[in-house]
């Protein structure tokens, strides 16, 4: 039996209710409902998506980290750094996006959710390997794409896009040796080249 997708604006109330003052806003974008919950109550607040029995998210889609220090007006007089995840409740034919935000820029932290879908495991270590952001109780929290030894988090805005070392083959020693990188960093501009009288313009 196929349940019917519930609309956004009774699922965004369902959820209101249940999750009460533990969320900051629960809003709608393009029919998607989107809860933003504070740190302190991140944990709690998922817990309950998987377990109230009119939410029932027993699956975690996605979950990523986001930098937030590039975009106009939404990181730029808050917190840098925020964790999304999107989750599905396959008994109820649901969907919602969750967004908390790290308190401190400097040294991101939220807890790790887990234990409370054990997908989380590897899509919080690729967060903490390209953004740094580190979630507290995971049991296993290391670099899971980049190089042993890589030096920085890649996704974040001010990482340089040259990167800050350099990999190579060095025969004499036979073996692969780091370095400095030695390109010089350069804005990478498209040149634009028209024919005379392009489009008829004189």
């Amino acid at each position: 039996m196929t349940v019917n997708a519930i609309h956004p604006e009774i699922l965004r109330d369902n959820l209101a209710s249940v999750l009460g003052d533990k969320v900051r806003s629960i809003s709608i974008a393009l029919d998607e409902v989107t809860i933003e919950v504070p740190a302190a109550h991140y944990f709690e607040v998922m817990q309950t998506l998987r377990d109230a029995a009119s939410c029932k998210f027993e699956i975690l889609m996605d979950l990523c980290g986001v930098d937030y220090s590039a975009y106009a007006g939404v990181g730029t007089d808050g917190p840098r750094f925020a964790v999304v995840s999107h989750l599905l409740s396959v008994t109820l034919n649901q969907r919602v996006r969750v967004r908390a935000f790290c308190v401190d820029d400097d040294f991101p932290v939220l807890p790790t959710i887990s234990e409370i879908w054990a997908g989380a495991n590897w899509f919080e270590r690729e967060a903490f390997d390209l953004f740094g952001i580190v979630f507290d109780g995971h049991d296993d929290l290391r670099r899971i794409l980049t190089d042993y030894g890589f030096i920085g988090h890649p996704f974040r805005k001010d990482f340089p896009l040259s990167g800050h070392v350099e990999m190579r083959y060095d025969a004499e020693a036979a073996r692969v040796v780091y370095q400095p990188v030695t390109i010089e960093p350069r804005e990478i501009t498209p040149r634009i080249i028209r024919e005379d009288n392009y489009g008829g313009l004189h």
